[in-house]
């Protein structure tokens, strides 16, 4: 049995992963290796070509050169993590990948937002061990400033996360929510040209 992917497999389903597990610092080479890249791209300015080179190596796969992404951009975990085109990634954002974070296309994530799909273990003599749930986001979403989204939320097609909101619960398409926790302000109803 191949260690590395056993750990990497259970922790991308969301199984509970411990310090203690056979490979686990395999998963932790890898997430150093991540942050190392990240930080690399963070320090300095760098042309969008440059950007787009490190953030390939960060998600082992390449970036939609239509998408841009303003570093710094802090990840723990890029393997998981996909972006559409013609997105738009605001300086100062987290996202902890290891569960999976999913972005479509034509999505706007403003400055200092945090994807969060790791959570610890509830029993405080088990609290190092996490686990993962994805966050999905779809077409055309936008989020505000520092918004955040914990895990296993999805946010449904042109959905308008407001301004300092904590996303605890899946958000409807064509909606806007706000708040701690964010809820339903209103529905978006396109004005007819």
């Amino acid at each position: 049995i191949d260690m590395r992917h056993e750990i990497f497999d259970r922790d991308v389903r969301g199984e509970m992963v411990s310090p203690n597990d056979p490979g686990y610092e395999l998963l932790i080479t890898d997430i150093l290796d991540t942050m190392k890249t990240a930080t690399e791209m963070n320090t300095g300015y760098r042309t969008p070509k440059e950007v787009h080179e490190f953030m390939g190596r960060i998600l082992d796969k390449p970036l939609d050169e239509t998408t841009t992404v303003l570093p710094p951009l802090y990840i723990d975990y890029g393997k998981p993590v996909t972006i559409g085109k013609r997105c738009f990634i605001q300086q100062c954002c987290t996202f902890f990948g290891r569960g999976g974070i999913e972005i479509g296309d034509d999505v706007f994530i403003g400055p200092k937002c945090n994807l969060i799909t790791i959570n610890h273990d509830v029993n405080p003599d088990n609290r190092s061990a996490t686990y993962g749930k994805p966050i999905k986001i779809e077409d055309k979403v936008w989020l505000g400033i520092n918004a955040t989204v914990l895990p296993g939320v999805t946010l449904g097609y042109g959905c308008i996360v407001g301004a300092n909101s904590v996303v605890t619960k899946d958000v409807p398409p064509m909606t806007i929510v706000a708040g701690n926790p964010a809820r339903i302000i209103k529905k978006i109803v396109p004005e007819k040209k």
